[in-house]
């Protein structure tokens, strides 16, 4: 009996394209002894509590380096390039959770008192306002409950969300920004953005008679800043697909490649002052010349969508082309229906190419004695979205057409952040230990907001991370190699930061004024460093959230390596805030009590949508418990 896996045609079809273009862009590199060219093929098998298969991901990487040596000027000539395609097959495997047949008919909740409680409705069933939609053009099919997989809905704001690719199901799919379809998902390298390239860079240097040298890279390529993993501060300059899996790979892996230019001016050992003396000193000017790239949150329907943002945006966008049911809404209890155009997300608006729209970083950096240090400048486009209201939407009651306060219908932006910052490195020679210190202080960040009638506000933030690394013997266990103990604490300080009591609870910023998370990493050794084991440790303080993430990882052989892990977590999970139910924008329609200003909240909340910034990225995967097996063939 032949089985057959749907997609496979493709998945051969891109390993031999991306076989053959690799061979083509490197072939004077295989026949010169200048050169490099490896690579691997590596096969991750999740799989998730409650779902069955997350994730069956297929990757080919190959990295190919050709020395030119001296060219004209330039000494130290390099071609560098590392290509990527790979093919996850669970959207074929699994179609009933993540391709083309996933979702289905839902029921919205209604906590209406008698006579009027369902308690629950189909989408479609609401209370309908005068201007309300037709189920012709959003059907009840397709769907899950926002937030379903986290919590139950629990008296607050529901609605269906699409979860189908795009080209399957396209309601809720903003153009340009969250609408991949189906091979989108499979082949995710594969794209207009040519990111099967992952990096495409010549390096070269020009040596002066000072002694002093600039170095440049220039191509597609990750600008790694700062001294510390997993949260970044300083690492802002590339974009990050947390699709792949949240915030868990690493940041080689994730991180997006972009078009930049990157040039050094290294001094060497510099006497700045009379009697202080660096022993390196490095000027570094970085632009980002390359169209502007939004993180990949995830598109509602893939098996990691950081925070559940990305099936709040497509759930609204459907709301505002197509119209929906909401539950437990008008009055804060009755299921409703609004129609096209009322609330929801209208469009994202990304960043077109122009100057004004590049970024620019300044670092310097060096090293005295035991203390490498770094001082950072950055300009650039915030890579995570802000929802801004005010928009003209449609009054439900009226059918009137005007900017309402504090309606819940948004275009997406993302604005101009400029950063400054610093980080610290230095080995405490008495305890053998590495400590490391990172800073950033941000203007121009936006964070939701209900106390606002446009829903949201700027704020300055201040972030840093304060880790330590150390090797430490453990002789019951192992008495001849020492574990490594690396441990950070990771600080966000939102200084413009706004709520308050109202009526019904809390309006305001939902993200916590200040948070910490504290990480650990302990990783040992057996048999000659060919098995290791580690457990990796996330805690979200202000949220009570906590992952493990235990593995073992085998070298076979010097070819061959196979992990076996698994991400487990532990702690709360959803949280409540202000869900605007009792903003009062079509007022005197929509107050909450007698006298109700326009515009202003009662505050009134539940565990969606806001609640998912105070759960964080932990605090919103509680339920995405998974294990885990990759095995990699390098080559």
């Amino acid at each position: 009996m032949q089985t057959k896996i749907k997609g496979m045609s493709l998945w051969c079809a891109a390993i031999t394209g991306v076989t053959g273009l690799s061979l083509v862009t490197l072939s004077p590199a295989i026949a010169s002894e200048d050169a490099r060219i490896d690579g691997y093929y590596e096969n991750a098998t999740y799989a998730r509590d409650g779902v069955g298969l997350s994730k069956f991901r297929n990757t080919i990487q190959l990295e190919g380096e050709k020395q030119f040596g001296d060219v004209g000027l330039f000494s130290n000539v390099s071609v560098n390039a590392t290509l990527r395609g790979s093919y996850d097959g669970v959207y074929d495997l699994n179609d009933d959770e993540y391709g083309r047949n996933a979702g289905g008919p839902i029921l919205l909740q209604d906590t209406a008192p008698a006579p009027f409680a369902a308690p629950f409705v189909p989408h479609g069933e609401g209370l309908e306002l005068p201007n309300t939609f037709d189920t012709a053009n959003n059907p009840n099919d397709g769907m899950i409950v926002l937030g379903e997989n986290l919590h139950d809905q629990a008296g607050g704001v529901a609605f269906g969300v699409p979860v189908r690719p795009c080209d399957e199901d396209d309601r809720g799919c903003i153009d340009d920004y969250l609408d991949k379809d189906t091979n989108d998902l499979r082949f995710q390298e594969f794209n207009d953005r040519l990111d099967f390239i992952r990096e495409l860079y010549v390096d070269f240097d020009l040596n002066f008679d000072s002694g002093n040298t600039l170095s440049t890279r220039l191509g597609k390529q990750q600008v790694i800043w700062g001294r510390t993993d997993l949260f970044r501060v300083l690492d802002v300059i590339n974009p990050v697909d947390y699709s792949r899996n949240n915030i868990y790979d690493e940041l080689e892996d994730i991180r997006i490649p972009m078009w930049i230019l990157k040039t050094d001016y290294r001094m060497g050992p510099t006497e700045v002052f009379d009697g202080l003396a660096f022993d390196d000193l490095n000027f570094q000017v970085v632009w980002n010349f390359d169209e502007f790239r939004p993180h990949d949150i995830g598109q509602c329907g893939q098996p990691n969508v950081i925070l559940d943002a990305g099936c709040f945006f497509r759930g609204m966008n459907n709301l505002w082309e197509n119209g929906g049911t909401v539950a437990n809404f008008a009055n804060g209890s009755i299921a409703t229906d609004f129609g096209p155009g009322q609330i929801g997300i209208r469009q994202a608006n990304l960043p077109s190419w122009k100057l004004s729209n590049t970024q620019l970083g300044l670092k310097m950096e060096g090293v005295y004695g035991d203390l490498g240090f770094s001082l950072n400048a950055l300009t650039y486009r915030s890579q995570l979205p802000s929802l801004h209201g005010g928009i003209p939407a449609q009054n439900g009651f009226t059918g009137e057409t005007a900017v309402w306060p504090s309606l819940i219908a948004f275009d997406i932006h993302f604005p101009r952040v400029n950063l400054v910052g610093g980080s610290l490195d230095y080995y405490a020679q008495s305890i053998d230990t590495v400590v490391r210190v990172e800073t950033a202080y941000t203007s121009g960040e936006e964070f939701a907001n209900t106390l606002r009638k446009e829903l949201y506000s700027e704020s300055d933030v201040l972030r840093y991370v304060v880790g330590a690394d150390k090797n430490i013997f453990l002789p019951f266990l192992n008495e001849r190699r020492a574990f490594l103990f690396s441990g950070q604490i990771f600080g966000q300080h939102i200084l413009d930061h706004e709520r308050e009591q109202r009526l019904l609870g809390e309006a305001g910023i939902p993200d916590w004024e200040h948070n910490w998370i504290g990480t650990l990493l302990i990783k040992g050794w057996w048999m000659n460093d060919r098995l290791s084991p580690q457990l990796i440790t996330a805690h979200d303080f202000r949220a009570q959230a906590t992952t493990l993430a235990p593995s073992v990882e085998w070298l076979a052989s010097d070819s061959l390596k196979v992990t076996a892990g698994a991400n487990i977590k532990v702690g709360d999970g959803a949280r409540q805030f202000d869900d605007c139910r009792t903003c009062n924008p079509w007022d005197p329609f929509t107050q909450a009590y007698p006298g109700q200003p326009a515009g202003e909240s009662a505050g009134l909340g539940g565990l969606e949508p806001l609640g998912r910034f105070k759960s964080g990225p932990i605090g919103m995967a509680q339920e995405e418990d998974e294990i885990q097996l990759t095995v990699r063939y390098s080559f």
